[in-house]
């Protein structure tokens, strides 16, 4: 059949020009039963507080790593309501970095805020990070949440940075208790794991032209300029689902591109399933949340888990039930 008339947007023209910042968010929901039973909610409060927290201009970029069939309704809706301006649905999930050399390729601005699904947003939180990239020379990423085990790699670029004389640099167990504990308590440690994972590391907070910063960066969340990650990115691409993130820290840091963390925390981990104070903060904001499991206490599961009869029969149970589902019995 030939052309019929002429297409009406021939002779318009648009008025839109990228936001400097893109927001990025990659989301995975395969499905919503064991380890992703209690992930909708977590990923939902995720991103309406990275959208309620975050001031515009900005362009936001949903990459979803082959969800299932709610999660990606709810995305449409958000995309339909104009929330989400850029929504890319791959009907696999490709992995993290695969996801991320798409993300970084697709989004317009020079500037990415990149997250996973299972961060919380503060008010504040990308200006704080905005003004470390305009302040320091050469920053590679920027993260909203310091955790001490990110002063084990990545950083040499930024420890030679930091030996400056207009550099005021400040050594020692600079972490809040209360921020240790929540990172044992959403990254599944425990306070014996923890301190062997930090052993011989410290803090190190750092202020340049008045601008306060500590050392090392995420890679779970982090603001960064779109070039240095493309160029990172084709170095360390790999086949896994998940992991190698490390390694794209490390060739940021090679890079000799710096490496920070906001001195205010103004990012929080949620985890898999909400707990009972991320909830209370989800609701501060006006984020519908409730916490849908009571944990056992610390340590009471610890001590329980421990017990080697236990996880014995935690394992087999665990493999029976996957070759069931898995119709390999």
């Amino acid at each position: 059949m030939p052309r019929i008339g002429m297409n009406p947007n021939r002779d318009h023209k648009t008025d839109y020009h990228p936001a400097r910042v893109t927001l990025a968010m990659l989301t995975c929901l395969p499905e919503e039963a064991g380890y992703f039973e209690h992930r909708f909610d977590s990923m939902r409060v995720s991103l309406e507080s990275l959208i309620a927290n975050t001031p515009q201009p900005y362009d936001l970029l949903v990459f979803d790593n082959g969800s299932c069939p709610r999660w990606v309704d709810y995305l449409r809706g958000l995309r339909g309501a104009g929330k989400i301006q850029y929504l890319l649905l791959s009907s696999r999930n490709i992995g993290k970095l695969g996801a991320l050399k798409i993300i970084f390729n697709a989004a317009p601005g020079e500037i990415v805020a990149y997250t996973d699904d299972d961060v919380f947003f503060l008010p504040g939180w990308l200006d704080e990070h905005l003004k470390i990239i305009d302040t320091y020379p050469n920053v590679g990423s920027v993260c909203g949440l310091y955790m001490r085990p990110l002063m084990a790699y990545g950083i040499k670029s930024t420890m030679k940075f930091i030996k400056r004389r207009d550099v005021k640099v400040e050594r020692g167990m600079l972490l809040p208790r209360e921020m240790e504990q929540h990172y044992i308590d959403h990254m599944g440690r425990t306070w014996e794991s923890y301190q062997k994972e930090t052993d011989g590391l410290e803090d190190i907070a750092v202020t340049f032209n008045g601008v306060q910063a500590f050392v090392s960066a995420g890679h779970h969340q982090f603001v960064a300029p779109r070039h240095v990650i493309l160029e990172a990115l084709p170095k360390v691409w790999g086949g896994e689902l998940m992991g190698k993130m490390r390694d794209l820290d490390n060739e940021v840091d090679r890079l000799g591109c710096l490496r920070f963390c906001t001195r205010t925390f103004l990012t929080r981990l949620t985890g898999n399933a909400l707990d009972a104070e991320t909830a209370a903060l989800a609701r501060e904001y006006g984020i519908e949340a409730t916490a849908p499991i009571t944990r056992l206490p610390g340590r009471l599961s610890n001590r329980i888990l421990r017990w080697k009869v236990i996880r014995e029969l935690a394992h087999r149970i665990y493999n029976a039930l996957f070759r069931i589902i898995s119709n390999q019995g």
